[in-house]
């Protein structure tokens, strides 16, 4: 199976399993992505995801170039949905995302990554939009999201040369949260899921929205955005279930309602 995607204790693990084309991404595998970020946001009981790819070698390479899918490139730039790439870098999910960076993280690969939450990357990793080379532009959310995750002579440098950047280099400019040894990966990664399983599902949900949708706004306005995913969380029974916990000095049990 091209994707592999499993769900286990509220957390979702996705994993693009194609090492021996760097986990590239073909038709098929652009398909399954789509209708596993659709069954995650659908499915409540689903409290974080987690991103990755097969093998130590790569994340994802991007697109499988090697794959002839007809399409032309304006083509594809006017039918970009939900699925593949942009299914998780452009789309407006609820569900918190880890990305869970083995490898190497190209073109698309990258475009993913931006549309994660939380970057925890093996100190082997490495970072690039190389679109430009051959004859491509980052549509995936590259052009748009990069620059402003990172300082923008950041991001125009790596998409006007193609060229890898370690994730310590992310790191500082503040895309990577965590960089650790590749056989620590696992052990990490599961550190901040559960992180953030300890905290009340309808907050982050709240928190996540909130961030993403007001960006582009000035902070008064920002601040006084309804969305209904806050709405959802002042009004839920964890936010007394929350309290009421503290109080106790005992663990909150989290209903998500």
């Amino acid at each position: 199976m091209s994707v592999e995607f499993d769900v286990s204790d509220h957390v979702a693990r996705v994993t693009i399993n194609r090492p021996e084309r760097m986990n590239a991404v073909d038709s098929a595998a652009h398909a399954r992505l789509a209708e596993i970020w659709n069954e995650v946001e659908q499915d409540p009981d689903i409290r974080c995801a987690v991103l990755t790819g097969a093998g130590p070698k790569a994340f994802c390479a991007g697109a499988d170039l090697k794959e002839d899918t007809g399409l032309t490139g304006m083509d594809y730039w006017k039918n970009i949905g939900a699925a593949g790439f942009t299914g998780i870098a452009l789309r407006r999910m609820s569900t918190p995302v880890i990305a869970r960076v083995n490898g190497l993280a190209l073109g698309g690969g990258l475009e993913m990554v931006l549309g994660c939450d939380i970057v925890i990357a093996a100190e082997t990793a490495r970072f690039g939009l190389p679109e430009a080379k051959v004859g491509r532009v980052p549509l995936d959310g590259g052009m748009v999201l990069l620059s402003r995750l990172v300082p923008r002579n950041v991001a125009m440098g790596m998409m006007m040369t193609g060229r890898l950047l370690a994730a310590s280099e992310l790191e500082r400019h503040g895309l990577v949260n965590a960089i650790v040894p590749q056989e620590e990966l696992d052990a990490e990664t599961d550190r901040w899921v559960a992180d953030i399983l300890s905290c009340a599902p309808l907050s982050l949900r709240a928190i996540k929205a909130i961030s993403r949708q007001t960006a582009h706004l000035p902070v008064q306005e920002a601040f006084q955005y309804p969305t209904d995913e806050l709405e959802a969380a002042l009004c839920s029974d964890d936010a007394d279930e929350g309290v009421a916990a503290f109080r106790e000095k005992r663990a909150p049990v989290w209903k998500g309602c």
